[in-house]
């Protein structure tokens, strides 16, 4: 996967700023020049945080639609269809900070349970676990933001997936790990 440059990365944030000002404050859609990067399938996730705190995370963890599109679709789903939170307010608007993930494609974690922990790496990778009828996903720098290992981040991915937090050591589970390009907003 080609990384963004800086500044094609200020051009993400710049873009999913602008449809969550959109879609909350009813401003008209601003119309980017954007690079070739932006017309390729690419998985993205948009995280919203206020005074800190998470006020919505909603992205698409596979490369489904073209970046450009992937990136203004979270950005809106973030701000108004995360279902752990009410949805941003105009109001709340200069007080959202704003965080971009391009993902790479998820990649099987081979070999026996009992060994993944030693095949993820804290800070690197981001999770998917996905078994019984359902999945959870946690992007790359979740892990680093509140100091777990390796099993921790297992554990809460499976928890984030309403499975039982041991369900890594389930051969019948599967494991994926992916890598994050992270772009904050300035403000």
């Amino acid at each position: 996967m080609e990384l963004l440059t800086d500044d094609e990365g200020k051009l993400a944030v710049r873009s999913a700023r602008a449809a969550i000002e959109h879609v909350v404050a009813k401003k008209p859609e601003e119309l980017l020049k954007l690079t070739p990067v932006f017309s390729e399938k690419r998985g993205v996730f948009v995280t919203l945080t206020k005074n800190g705190q998470l006020r919505g995370c909603i992205g698409l963890p596979y490369p489904v639609m073209p970046l450009g599109d992937a990136i203004v679709h979270a950005a809106g789903a973030a701000a108004l269809e995360d279902p752990r939170f009410p949805p941003v307010e105009k109001e709340e608007l200069d007080s959202i900070h704003l965080e971009v993930t391009i993902l790479t494609i998820a990649v099987p974690v081979e070999g026996p349970p009992e060994k993944r922990p030693g095949q993820v790496v804290v800070g690197k990778h981001g999770l998917i676990i996905r078994g019984m009828g359902t999945s959870g996903l946690l992007l790359p720098q979740v892990a680093t933001e509140y100091g777990w290992d390796s099993e921790t981040f297992l554990t809460h991915t499976c928890s984030k997936a309403g499975l039982p937090a041991t369900c890594w050591r389930d051969r019948n589970v599967e494991l994926l790990t992916f890598e994050g390009q992270i772009f904050p907003s300035p403000d």
